[in-house]
């Protein structure tokens, strides 16, 4: 047993993957249960579909992932605007089409005779290929996310349970909603490299899904959401070491079971629990 925990320990690689899944983990589970409390999982999900022509484009042409995810997150959010103003469907219909489109365009350079070896990693991530700057940009981003969560719980709390508290707290519905969006915005951009942007959403999702299943207050489901996406990660990557299979899908596997076991802690008190203050 001493040796299945302390062998991947032994190797760089796996010790800067572990690193990079706890820090995401952290920011992640974090801001998930706002997402999950806010029902922005589908729009979460969209961003990280809709920046893939941008993340392939800075690949082909040598850019940082970083600038192409940043363009293509701006872009796919001003077409989203422009859809769902313009087209007589629901907003989902249209947000639906536009990110399908800018994910179908995102395949099809990544398909094209130029791109550079490894481009499919934009799509399941690199878990393994992090090096020690992607870990401290990714720890240095997530500081500052964490801080303005930090810094407006109150407001995200109030606005998140009451609606009409926005003019009591001088903050309109919109303007966190889309300071909300940008801090997820930022954390998909740091986690795509690592997860991919088929795998990114999961991680955004998935603790905090199951922390709810178990508690009622936002203080005890954050904690909860950030425990289980930080032990599901590193039982992912040391999953990938042993079995040899891929880092971000064996993430991701984890991920999931953590959930059922929550689903079902959760039906055996035979309760659905709604998050509360």
């Amino acid at each position: 047993m001493f040796d299945l925990l302390s062998e991947p320990l032994a190797n760089g690689t796996t010790v800067r993957a572990l690193a990079e899944i706890t820090v995401l983990g952290v920011v992640s589970g974090a801001i998930g249960c706002w997402i999950v409390l806010y029902k922005l999982s589908y729009s979460a999900e969209s961003l990280a579909h809709g920046m893939l022509p941008g993340l392939v484009i800075a690949a082909l042409v040598g850019a940082p992932l970083l600038l192409g995810g940043a363009v293509g997150i701006l872009i796919a959010a001003v077409l989203v605007v422009i859809a769902t103003r313009t087209s007589t469907e629901t907003a989902d219909t249209a947000i639906a089409v536009v990110i399908t489109a800018l994910f179908g365009a995102g395949i099809l350079l990544a398909l094209s005779p130029s791109s550079p070896p490894g481009i499919q990693d934009l799509l399941f991530g690199d878990l393994l290929g992090v090096t020690l700057t992607d870990v401290a940009i990714a720890g240095a981003v997530s500081l500052t996310v964490l801080a303005a969560l930090w810094t407006l719980h109150e407001r995200l709390l109030a606005v998140g349970f009451d609606k009409g508290s926005e003019r009591s707290i001088g903050v309109s519905v919109t303007s966190l909603n889309l300071i909300l969006m940008g801090l997820v915005a930022v954390t998909i951009l740091v986690a795509v490299q690592g997860l991919g942007t088929l795998l990114v959403a999961a991680i955004l999702v998935g603790p905090a899904a199951a922390a709810r299943q178990v508690t009622r207050q936002i203080g005890p489901m954050i904690a909860i959401s950030v425990a289980v996406a930080v032990a599901a990660g590193i039982a992912g990557i040391y999953a990938s070491y042993h079995l040899r299979t891929a880092a971000g899908a064996s993430v991701v596997v984890a991920l999931l079971a953590f959930y059922l076991l929550a689903a079902l802690a959760g039906s055996l008190q035979h309760r659905q629990i709604p998050v509360r203050r």
